[in-house]
């Protein structure tokens, strides 16, 4: 059931009331650009699958989407290769370590365990079709923009800042040739992949993408079908086992909505069929989440009663 639209406005409002003077954790440091982004900057947004938005706080702000872009483009695998090739392919599991872990791959014989992982992510992006590098990005270009509802555009500047500092990634694409488990030019899909993180987004543009997968593919801001609604359940499947690393069994404990985290400081969560709730703030834990935005988020989540593991409304 949608929550009245007063009790939406009034949980946004409170959230970012309530956690705007919250201190603790820190900007991501390994990537020059996000390290220098203003720490006090919090917004906090709720986009319904009606396509009403609600909002509080610098949720007009523009930041890095970083691995919330993995959520794109692994609905763009699955709609091109089919659900039980890429549940093969590039699995559906936790690591236990951190994104970007090469332990994980050693452990499982460089077998990537789940899409929203740095090596899951880079397989997934060298399984989309295409004839070049450009070609490959411009799809995921699309599908961002596609989710968003508006043309979303590359930031040259964290683009030139991760990819002089994407090493570790570049080692775990060629880990993921030399297994079998890259589909593409490994560089090339380490690229790719570099370049779908470092575009921009507001804490609205996020909530509107979480919406769409809460309309089933659908956008509710521009109408569009985005990606078949078969994908909705394995994408929230997907977020529930690694949205948010080595937290996301806390998360689900605690809040109970699938979600997905970016070291850019953005946090989303989304309730099927109803909305989706994002925010936006960047110090971060040692996981790797946003601690401000995971605040807000539970904190919107508890006010309007929001939890897919709640059966109450189907116990009659």
């Amino acid at each position: 059931m949608m929550p009245e639209k007063s009790a939406i406005a009034s949980a946004v409002r409170t959230a970012h009331a309530d956690h705007a003077g919250d201190t603790g954790g820190a900007n991501a440091s390994y990537i020059p650009y996000l390290a220098s982004v203003d720490p006090s900057l919090f917004g906090v947004c709720v986009a319904t699958a009606d396509g009403d938005v609600f909002e509080a706080g610098d949720a007009g702000f523009e930041f890095a989407l970083e691995s919330i872009s993995k959520v794109c483009s692994m609905a763009l695998a699955m709609e091109h290769t089919g659900l039980p090739e890429f549940h093969d392919k590039v699995g559906a599991d936790p690591t236990g370590e951190p994104f970007n872990s090469v332990i994980a791959l050693a452990l499982h014989g460089g077998k990537p365990l789940s899409p929203l992982v740095n090596a899951g992510a880079m397989s997934t992006v060298s399984l989309i079709p295409a004839a070049s590098a450009d070609e490959r990005w411009q799809k995921i270009l699309a599908m961002q923009s596609a989710f968003a509802g508006r043309d979303i555009r590359l930031s040259d500047a964290v683009n030139d800042s991760e990819q002089s500092t994407n090493f570790h990634n570049r080692a775990i694409a060629w880990l993921l040739y030399s297994s079998g488990s890259m589909y593409s030019d490994p560089m090339e899909a380490c690229e790719v992949y570099t370049r779908q993180c470092s575009t921009l987004v507001t804490t609205r543009d996020l909530a509107v993408m979480g919406a769409t997968v809460a309309a089933r593919g659908r956008n509710p801001v521009t109408g569009k079908q985005v990606f078949d609604p078969s994908l909705v359940p394995p994408i929230l499947a997907e977020m529930t086992m690694e949205g948010l690393y080595t937290s996301s069994g806390d998360w689900a404990y605690r809040v109970g909505l699938p979600g997905k985290s970016g070291v850019g400081g953005g946090v989303l969560a989304i309730m099927p069929g109803t909305l989706a709730i994002a925010a936006f703030s960047p110090p971060l834990d040692p996981a790797g989440n946003s601690v401000r935005a995971q605040k807000a988020v539970a904190s919107v989540a508890a006010a309007l009663k929001l939890n897919i593991y709640n059966a109450t409304d189907f116990a009659q």
